[in-house]
């Protein structure tokens, strides 16, 4: 089972990034303004919380949420982050998220192949709770749709990105 040590700094900085990755190409691919955009992050803050309460089956995984729990991890992240984002509007985010998690997906294929297909279907699962989050399209909170079709194809392209299917 991969952990931490198996992955340089910069690597451990990827699969940090690629939990937020997840997140941050749903919200982009069809924003939903501010209610939304707090209820989407809190979607995504309650994926690596039910990891934390309920304790995950996965080492790596497990790590990676213990790490966000710290405020180096945090930091780690979103340093890497805005480095990445700093001039990027919404489609970038989108479009940039999504190499990101390509190129996480060869990643944890060659350093952690028994840990590999856990972690890809989990990140993907962020994302499938972050399009859930918030209905799109309605107007003062009646109607709309809960995943959009932006955002459909979006979790298509991480699915996709990540090597999982859906």
């Amino acid at each position: 089972m991969a952990n931490k040590t198996t992955f340089t700094p910069e690597e451990w900085r990827q699969l940090l990034e690629g939990v937020m990755m997840s997140s941050m190409a749903v919200s982009a691919a069809d924003p939903s303004g501010l209610w939304g955009m707090l209820k989407e992050g809190f979607a995504s803050a309650g994926a690596l919380a039910d990891i934390k309460a309920k304790g995950g089956s996965n080492e790596l995984i497990t790590a990676i949420v213990d790490d966000f729990g710290t405020s180096e991890g945090r930091s780690i992240a979103r340093d890497g982050l805005k480095e990445k984002f700093s001039d990027a509007k919404a489609p970038d985010i989108k479009i940039r998220s999504i190499e990101s998690l390509r190129q996480l997906s060869t990643l944890l294929d060659s350093k952690a192949p028994g840990d590999a297909a856990d972690v890809k279907i989990w990140l993907r699962d962020i994302a499938q709770r972050v399009a859930e989050a918030s209905k799109e399209g309605g107007f003062l909170f009646f109607g709309g749709e809960r995943v959009s079709e932006a955002e459909r194809a979006t979790l298509e392209e991480i699915s996709s990105a990540l090597n999982v299917r859906t």
